[in-house]
């Protein structure tokens, strides 16, 4: 049931198109406090930690927030900007851009960023969009690969939101896009890039986030989708199979996550004489706390200690233009249906419009 009150309905009003852009989230500082507000809402969500609740809690409060805060915000500030956390940076840039590029395409769309941890909070921002009459929103999470943890915890979040509305937009979701031709091919275009500015790598390792091997045999397709991108990208770029590898990062707990694992794997490349490697990480939209911190500076340390002689992190796509083009793409295939572009009548308005603009200010 709808739980607050709402904007009374504006009978009449034109129909009006929002994209919600969607990442997973970040502290509001880097400070232990900050750090334990965030911890406890992503680490109590069902979707990422799949054990039973009450023992989980029990874990949660009593020990982990105790503990891992303070270490966790020391990580954070060795990567926070003057802008604040990196991927709220990058994740707002992106959210501006695709405003601009959908607009030069002609289409009438609202765009905002939101976090399914911290802030904005995805509720708040749809709050706001249907506060500004819109009635259609498109949500993207900014998961190439499609996780329980992480693509269907969005779905998770908006459908909570939508149990205390009234009146709810139509809602469409982006549930990956992780084989789509113009994202490997953007992907394969930023190593290109990098290795025209830097010398070819001996190994390309391609650094996946970690799940718990359980949900492959649960049934959650993220280990083959994030398999395929790897294929493809390799396809793309011309390597053979002993000229890349894909692995996973970020482990939590004891359990057996999917593998082979990222650090050994790397100290294991070192051992056996492969000195120069470049890491990339396709499963990432933007570069984080696990890009800059735990590849950028702990993976690599770890590949030189153990040998290695060379050691280079290819971005993430961020707000590069051909990320952008591919994302601004992606929306414009998953708008299709809806009005979003402006009629021909309304078009040579706005260029009458312009143009007065014009001859105003040159005379």
């Amino acid at each position: 049931m709808p739980t607050h009150a709402e904007a009374p309905y504006a009978h009449g009003s034109a129909p009006k198109t929002a994209l919600l852009l969607c990442n997973l989230g970040t502290p509001d500082a880097p400070t232990a406090a900050a750090v334990r507000r965030y911890l406890a809402q992503f680490l109590a969500d069902p979707r990422v930690v799949e054990i039973p609740k009450i023992l989980w809690m029990l874990i949660l409060h009593g020990i982990i927030l105790r503990v891992r805060p303070a270490k966790s915000a020391a990580k954070y500030a060795s990567v926070w900007t003057s802008e604040g956390s990196p991927l709220k940076v990058w994740t707002e840039k992106q959210a501006k851009l695709l405003q601009g590029l959908l607009g030069e395409r002609g289409h009438h769309v609202v765009v905002r960023f939101a976090m399914r941890y911290g802030n904005p909070s995805i509720a708040k921002t749809l709050d706001e969009l249907r506060a500004q009459g819109v009635t259609r929103v498109l949500v993207l999470p900014a998961y190439p690969q499609y996780s329980g943890a992480t693509t269907a915890s969005v779905v998770d979040d908006v459908a909570t939101w939508a149990l205390r509305t009234r009146h709810l937009p139509e809602l469409r979701f982006i549930n990956r896009y992780h084989d789509e031709a113009p994202y490997i091919a953007a992907l394969a275009d930023s190593v290109r890039a990098h290795w025209a500015k830097n010398a070819r790598p001996d190994r390309l390792v391609m650094s996946f986030h970690g799940m718990p091997a359980r949900t492959l045999m649960l049934g959650d397709p993220y280990h083959c989708e994030c398999l395929k991108t790897g294929r493809l990208l390799a396809e793309a770029l011309g390597l053979s199979k002993d000229q890349y590898i894909v692995t996973f990062q970020s482990r939590f707990g004891r359990a057996k996550w999917l593998e082979p694992y990222t650090e050994p794997t790397l100290k294991k490349l070192a051992k056996e004489g492969v000195q120069n490697i470049d890491v990339i990480c396709p499963g990432f939209s933007s570069d984080c706390l696990e890009t800059l911190e735990e590849i950028s500076m702990e993976a690599r340390d770890a590949f030189l200690a153990a040998g290695g002689k060379r050691f280079s992190y290819i971005p993430c796509l961020n707000d590069s233009p051909v990320g952008m083009r591919m994302l601004t793409g992606l929306v414009e295939r998953h708008l299709q249906g809806w009005p979003t572009q402006r009629s021909a009548d309304a078009a040579a308005l706005q260029t009458q419009r312009e143009r007065a603009l014009k001859l105003g200010a040159s005379n």
